[in-house]
């Protein structure tokens, strides 16, 4: 029954970044009469942000099993793929190899990858590959993997100060925690109708039915729940340095908060003895003593560590261990999450894309699960650690918390501070450390600075229309701005390279992400007509080239939120056989293979009421880290580099694409 999902649906259902690194987003822009559902309109008190009348949970058991698509179907879209990307003597050799693993070792792996997957009905063939994937990576998490995501401000000016935010967004933070772990959280559904599927009538039938069933209860109103099973890693959670692998530890437990500012940790209680939310007045008490402490920076900032090499920090999480940091460390570890509290005012979106990226690496723990992120001037971010999900559950969260702090905050600007002793109820971490700890935290230091000088962040916005005007056209919007990326390489290039951009897989059950190819035959002829032909070519036949492009995009895109893209599929036949000791099969040695995963352009897109940018940073040396929005009206870049490549003349060229396509769309020819 997932297959019958209509068009409509997989257009609007999107992206999270393997970055992915924004490895990783959701599109939460919908058509105007269908929704995804983030809560309640009915407040419940001050412990909970709503009480579903459907249990959190209630869909997860019966949602569809993620497909291993067919084996036939996988090498047809590989090569489709390849196809731009190679001469026609790379293309041959390349296609031998396709054919031949199809019909020999590739046919094994499949048949095997098949029975593996009937075995372990419980999950998806891609979940424990993916973790895998991720936790075993030795990189650094920072520019390599965790993005972010920056809220927008208020829209009371009062509101967006340090103090006033940092305390109800925390206090927003814990009440959705409670309404998670209670089940009263709604359940994650894309409404098609909500008329129909997003009502109490309906909420109160679908309660009543079995768990098992419930899904194609919500189906049969057009309504699709998605998976949630990530969500319990939001919280108490952080990501422990492991020689080889590392390790995801999570303790519901812990009451506690941790807090940053300078360099310096400190920990509270947000959640009491009987498990309710420490009173807001308190909170505020407890960020304005931390804020007001005059520590300087330690000489040794441990969040240093956190930026090193996975089995660098192993070792030296070791050392720190028999250093007798044990207890501390688990204090960090089980902490509901990290609030970061930043001296420096931001100057533009530059520099918040900078500072909420990486940072200074001193007053980050970047293992944590998420961590939130308040300047001087009050703008907020979340940047996430990626291998325990994508970015489906954290922009939940991050709407959640948006609609909650903005709409009905609990401290309100002049509200007093709770009269308590702060003092005696936060309490600053202190680690013991030795010469060899101090070295690998200095050495640590140079390695994150040497490491943020080489990334060049750069933004563009598009004014002259968006997502209404192409619609108009009936034209993809997403399909137009990733074409206009290819346009702008080839601009700037002259080539077409690999491209990556990630689906969301989350209706499936423990779905991930799965990558739409927007490289093609029919963007590379579009944009060779754009760029190097254009006086060739009349507008009646760029007009054509356009919607050829829309068509076979929102194919691309339809085929991998249906878990049918070719990308995971080869990845999981690849790690069974390395699991089985198998030699490497040919298909995976040959060039193709590896320039085609050496993604250049790397692109995500986001667009929510909640979130002003996002960004992360290229998934290789010679790359693009492409975040982008296609708001009504204007679209958006917000792009990251290294220096083997020009970020500033890369928009200049992708402004220029628009300009073009924008042109043909309105009927004028190209300049």
């Amino acid at each position: 029954m997932a297959y019958l999902l209509s068009v409509r649906f997989i257009l609007e259902f999107r992206k999270s970044r393997n970055l992915i690194p924004l490895s990783n987003m959701v599109t939460c822009s919908g058509l105007s009469n269908n929704r995804r559902c983030y809560s309640s309109k009915v407040r419940s008190g001050s412990e909970y942000l709503h009480k579903s009348i459907v249990p959190t949970m209630h869909y997860q058991k019966s949602l569809p099993r993620l497909p291993v698509p067919k084996l036939e179907d996988t090498i047809m879209r590989y090569l489709a793929a390849q196809r731009p990307l190679l001469n026609d003597e790379q293309y041959r050799n390349t296609e031998k190899l396709a054919h031949n693993f199809q019909s020999g070792v590739g046919k094994e792996l499949h048949e095997d990858l098949v029975a593996q997957d009937k075995n372990n009905k419980h999950t998806s063939y891609i979940s424990a590959p993916w973790f895998n994937m991720y936790l075993s990576a030795r990189d650094s998490v920072v520019l390599n993997f965790n993005p972010f995501m920056s809220f927008n401000a208020d829209t009371k000016p009062e509101y967006n100060d340090q103090l006033l935010r940092a305390t109800n967004m925390v206090a927003s933070a814990v009440r959705f925690m409670k309404t998670l772990r209670s089940g009263f959280l709604e359940p994650e559904v894309f409404h098609l109708n909500p008329a129909k599927s997003d009502t109490e009538s309906f909420k109160k039938l679908i309660r009543w039915v079995p768990p098992a069933l419930s899904w194609y209860g919500a189906y049969m109103v057009n309504a699709y729940p998605l998976d949630m099973s990530q969500y319990f890693r939001l919280f108490n959670s952080t990501r422990i340095p492991k020689p080889g692998r590392d390790e995801l530890f999570t303790d519901e437990k812990g009451r506690h908060l941790l807090v940053m500012k300078k360099g310096n940790m400190y920990v509270f209680d947000v959640v009491d003895r009987d498990g309710n939310l420490v009173k807001p007045a308190e909170i505020q008490s407890h960020i304005e003593f931390i804020l007001s402490d005059p520590s300087p920076a330690p000489a040794f900032p441990l969040g240093f560590l956190t930026s090193e090499n996975r089995d660098v920090w192993a070792g030296l999480r070791e050392k720190l261990l028999g250093a007798g940091n044990g207890e501390v460390l688990r204090t960090v570890d089980s902490a509901l999450f990290c609030l970061c509290l930043d001296d420096e005012p931001m100057r533009d979106h530059i520099h918040i894309s900078h500072n909420m990226l990486h940072g200074d690496g001193c007053n980050r723990w970047y293992d944590k699960s998420f961590s939130i992120i308040l300047t001087k001037d009050g703008n907020a971010a979340i940047n996430f650690e990626h291998s325990w999900g994508d970015g489906v559950a954290v922009l939940r969260f991050q709407n959640e918390i948006f609609k909650d702090t903005t709409e009905q905050p609990l401290v309100n600007p002049g509200s007093p501070a709770a009269a308590v002793d702060s003092a005696s109820m936060v309490r600053r971490l202190e680690f013991h450390l030795d010469s060899e700890l101090e070295s690998g935290i200095s050495k640590a230091r140079e390695n994150f600075h040497a490491a943020i000088s080489k990334l060049t962040i750069a933004a563009m916005e598009f004014k002259r229309g968006g997502k209404e005007m192409l619609k108009k056209r009936r034209l993809s919007p997403d399909a137009m701005v990733q074409l206009a990326f290819q346009m702008g390489f080839l601009r700037q290039y002259g080539q077409t390279v690999a491209t990556y951009e990630s689906c969301s897989t989350a209706a499936f059950r423990h779905g991930r992400t799965e990558t739409i190819r927007p490289a093609s035959s029919y963007t590379q002829r579009c944009a060779k007509a754009f760029v190097c032909q254009s006086n060739q070519y009349s507008v009646d036949q760029l007009q054509g080239m356009l919607n050829d492009c829309s068509k076979y995009h929102g194919q691309l895109t339809k085929e991998a939120a249906m878990g049918q893209g070719f990308d995971r599929h080869l990845f999981a036949m690849r790690y069974l056989a390395n699991s089985k000791g198998m030699p490497l099969p040919n298909l995976y040695q040959d060039p193709a293979y590896a320039a085609i995963n050496h993604n250049i352009l790397s692109t995500s897109t986001l667009t929510s009421p909640a979130v002003n940018l996002g960004g992360f940073a290229p998934v290789v040396p010679d790359g693009f880290g492409v975040g982008y929005g296609v708001h009504d009206e204007w679209i958006g870049c917000n792009v990251s580099t290294y220096p083997a490549r020009n970020v500033h003349e890369f928009l200049q060229c992708v402004h220029k694409s628009l300009e073009d396509i924008f042109s043909i769309c309105e009927g004028k020819p190209v300049n």
